[in-house]
């Protein structure tokens, strides 16, 4: 789907509020992804984001007859999925909020040398690289929910600035200029205590089982290990305006992209199969 033109879009969006089943499971099967992605940085938790994927895709459905082709239709699913994920409240880290001060302090001041082997004989390179995917998420979550929002666009999806304000409800300038600080913050925190991409001191290696021990990382789920990668170009195929915004956006290109789980897939494939097309016919 991703090298569909928004004609044939709007065809299959026409199709689908019609009652063609064919139609709708391309429509999500083809976002799928995107969605995902987006949730995961989002929220920051495999588990949170396939929750939230399957609540946007709902959506999506039920809102379909609502898309009249003004924008595209990409543009149109981030609106339901940014609105969506910037009012959710299920997932872990609103329960448990960061800061970049409080994750400073853990890396300067978590006494990792004093915690015994918990690798369960997993090899400590793969819990290594599990830590170290697990953190690029979790460090996002030490900014507020539309700063997050404007990161994620910006930077891993590469939105222009003129359909990233349209679904922010702000205006170009003003998205770049939020941007612009934003990864500049990031980009300092990394520099300053990220050892992988940076000059700090914290090395995922040596901090595995303090990550373990503190409930980070789960040696008998590996999510990040144990998911597929899909390209970034797969990704940025979506849409149709991309910009570059500033020459920081390589300082954050370790953001990887996931094939959504399994799992995921067959709830969304029961949902498909069970849905009654009077729901988006009559919506």
């Amino acid at each position: 789907m991703n090298k569909k033109t928004n004609e044939e879009l709007q065809a299959l969006v026409n199709k689908a509020t019609a009652g063609d089943k064919k139609a709708l499971e391309t429509l999500v099967i083809g976002v799928r992804e995107i969605v995902f992605n987006l949730s995961l940085r989002m929220l920051g938790t495999f588990s949170d984001a396939e929750d939230a994927t399957q609540d946007i895709l709902l959506k999506m459905i039920t809102h379909l007859s609502s898309f009249r082709g003004d924008s595209s239709f990409t543009t149109w699913l981030f609106s339901i999925a940014t609105n969506h994920l910037r009012n959710y409240k299920k997932h872990m880290f609103a329960h448990y909020p960061l800061s970049f001060e409080y994750y400073g302090d853990d890396i300067e001041n978590g006494k990792i040398h004093d915690v015994p082997d918990l690798t369960q004989n997993v090899e400590k390179d793969i819990l290594a690289e599990e830590l170290k995917m697990s953190c690029t998420n979790v460090m996002l979550q030490c900014l507020d929910m539309e700063s997050r929002c404007i990161f994620i666009l910006g930077t891993m999806f590469k939105v222009d600035s003129r359909i990233a304000g349209d679904i922010l409800g702000m205006t170009p300038e003003a998205y770049r200029q939020r941007l612009s600080r934003i990864r500049k913050k990031m980009a300092e925190f990394l520099g300053k205590y990220c050892g992988e991409y940076g000059s700090g001191r914290c090395k995922c290696k040596d901090r595995v089982n303090y990550a373990i021990q503190s409930h980070r990382i789960n040696p008998l789920q590996l999510d990040y290990t144990a998911a597929a990668e899909i390209s970034v170009q797969t990704l940025l195929n979506v849409k149709r305006a991309m910009e570059d915004i500033d020459d920081l956006s390589q300082n954050f290109s370790f953001y990887k992209y996931y094939q959504s789980p399994e799992r995921t897939k067959h709830l969304i494939q029961e949902l498909l199969d069970s849905t009654q097309f009077s729901i988006i016919q009559n919506s």
